[in-house]
């Protein structure tokens, strides 16, 4: 080899050398990167995928992916321990915590509607009275002219259709937000359904599809069909909503101002677990939805991570709740959240 190669050879392995030292920190970063696990609830999905795409920003080095795949797969995997934290739209009961050995946090996230979705060919501004919806859901009504649904909706030409429920075929907590409320103020329901994220329901004609984006895809192609699925999801297929009667004796449409209205006198107790059967202002079908974290993780780094991702998710990850048509938490139940997160996670 001449002096020229040798040269060059040691200009190249200096040079390799150097970029070895120069890289190392990123890939010491990359390595130290952790990656959170969660699923459950498809209520807040829209939601929390996007404050996994948004977190980055604020944290690159933190990866969030969530599973929409309904509440109680979202609690059955968080007891199971098989995810970082879960999602659920119905707080985990007490018979369920205790089955946690790792404890258990319920951090609630957001809030909002749950719309009762129709598809009646010329029928697009539908009332439901306190009497009628309930019924409907407990297979009492079965046909879109209905007398009783006639007095609810004078003047329009409702027609001789059967009337086809559409609800859930997986355990879900938007299920369990609207059978509490049919539950709560018609006894008939609470009867023959009650407040479920399972319900059996009754009635033989009914269609049964997975998570709020089931529901709306059948509700959309199904006419006489009627449904419920989260506000946004209703946005979203562009799917009609009936008016609902609150305890004022007030029509309302499920709207995010009536959802922060009902919501605004929400007390929120020390496990943070909230149950609203007949918000009596604004939209009377509303709920919360809850992400459940562990207080013991296998490692320092994964508390960290966790610890990172509820901070984030309410302080500046809360900005974008009106943006997907989800209520906000008080900034005030928010930080005592937080100030319990950083104090048992561990």
């Amino acid at each position: 080899m001449n002096f020229k190669a040798i040269a060059l050879n040691r200009i190249v392995t200096s040079s390799v050398a150097a970029a070895a030292v120069v890289l190392s920190p990123v890939f010491a970063a990359v390595a130290q990167a952790e990656t959170l696990v969660g699923a459950g609830a498809s209520f807040p999905a829209p939601l929390y995928q996007r404050y996994a795409r948004e977190v980055r920003s604020t944290y690159s080095d933190l990866q969030v992916n969530y599973t929409s795949c309904g509440s109680s797969c979202g609690i059955r995997n968080f007891i199971g321990g098989t995810v970082d934290f879960g999602g659920s739209d119905a707080a985990m009961s007490d018979a369920d915590i205790a089955k946690v050995s790792r404890g258990t946090i319920l951090v609630p996230t957001a809030g909002g509607a749950v719309s009762v979705v129709h598809n009646i060919p010329g029928v697009a501004n539908l009332k439901l009275s306190r009497t009628t919806l309930p019924l409907i859901f407990a297979g009492n009504i079965t046909n879109w002219n209905d007398s009783r649904i006639k007095k609810d909706n004078p003047g329009v030409n409702l027609p001789n259709l059967a009337i086809t429920p559409v609800v859930r075929a997986d355990g879900s907590g938007t299920t369990f937000i609207f059978t509490n409320h049919l539950s709560t103020i018609s006894g008939y329901f609470k009867g023959r359904i009650g407040t479920s994220q399972s319900p059996r329901w009754t009635f033989s004609r009914v269609l049964r599809g997975k998570e709020n984006s089931g529901v709306a895809a059948l509700v959309k192609r199904t006419r006489g069909s009627i449904g419920y699925v989260n506000y946004s999801f209703a946005r979203l297929n562009r799917l009609n909503s009936a008016m609902v009667q609150n305890s004022s004796g007030q029509f309302v449409a499920p709207t995010l101002q009536g959802a922060n209205e009902a919501l605004a006198s929400v007390n929120f107790p020390a496990n943070y677990r909230v149950f609203v059967g007949d918000a009596s202002k604004g939209y009377p079908i509303v709920g919360l939805t809850w992400m459940m974290i562990y207080k013991k993780y296998p490692t320092a780094a994964k508390a960290a991570a966790v610890k990172k991702w509820i901070f984030w998710v309410l302080s500046t990850g809360q900005k974008f709740n009106d943006d997907l048509l989800y209520t906000s938490i008080p900034a005030s139940v928010r930080q005592r959240v937080i100030n319990q997160v950083n104090s048992e996670v561990k």
